[in-house]
């Protein structure tokens, strides 16, 4: 789920929007609406206390992992108390400011790309994991992946799982450092906004036009 995201709009009145306006800059990633895994992306987190943006690696794997454990782009919110994820979990939560994501429906060879957005046409965050250690082999050992939960709603008609967004003011307390790793993911599970927060339409093969007028509601109850 979610191979794909939209961030068309990284700009400082975005982050201002987020209540990010003093966010310390380090990133030169190009706003794109077609963000894939393997690409460099926008992530605001807190480095020393305050915060910043930074551009990350979308895909992680600590160096000990090469050749044992695959590149992983996504974490289950449910699995990440485990070892794998446990340090990350304390220490590397952060935020992927979007303007939406992508899933695919219809049998192979006829795939249909959906743009998943919120219904007020606001830009959102999703919560992801990070690491920010110095890279030694791969770009991946400093990199993020999007935390994720099964879908609830009409999303279900688009995939099984989805990322999980907060709300503004619930998304500084997910970057809160004296959050514990467990609080934090209790928030998340908790807080996170659910499939009546969104619509969705369909979008040509290449992510970038819509072929349907908007929105198209797939079982979702109004």
């Amino acid at each position: 789920m979610c191979g794909r995201f939209d961030q068309n709009d990284i700009s400082r009145g975005t982050l201002a929007a987020f209540g990010w306006a003093d966010a310390a800059w380090h990133c030169a990633a190009e706003p794109t609406r077609n963000a894939a895994p393997g690409s460099r992306r926008a992530v605001l987190h807190r480095h020393a206390g305050a915060p910043r943006l930074d551009e990350l690696y979308w895909g992680y794997r600590p160096d000990w992992a090469a050749g044992r454990v695959p590149l992983a782009y996504q974490a289950r919110l449910e699995k990440a108390h485990g070892g794998y994820w446990r340090r990350l979990l304390e220490h590397g939560r952060a935020l992927v400011p979007v303007n939406g994501w992508y899933e695919w429906t219809g049998a192979k060879g006829a795939r249909q790309p959906w743009h998943i957005h919120r219904r007020d046409g606001q830009p959102f965050l999703l919560l992801a994991l990070a690491s920010f250690e110095a890279v030694q082999h791969h770009p991946a050992e400093a990199g993020f992946v999007l935390l994720t939960a099964e879908a609830g709603g009409g999303l279900v008609d688009l995939h099984d799982r989805r990322p999980l967004v907060l709300a503004a003011e619930d998304a500084a307390a997910w970057l809160d450092p004296d959050l514990s790793g467990r609080q934090a993911a209790r928030l998340a599970a908790a807080l996170a906004l659910g499939a009546e927060h969104f619509a969705w339409h369909p979008v040509s093969a290449d992510l970038q036009h819509v072929v349907a007028p908007p929105p198209v509601q797939l079982g979702l109850p109004l």
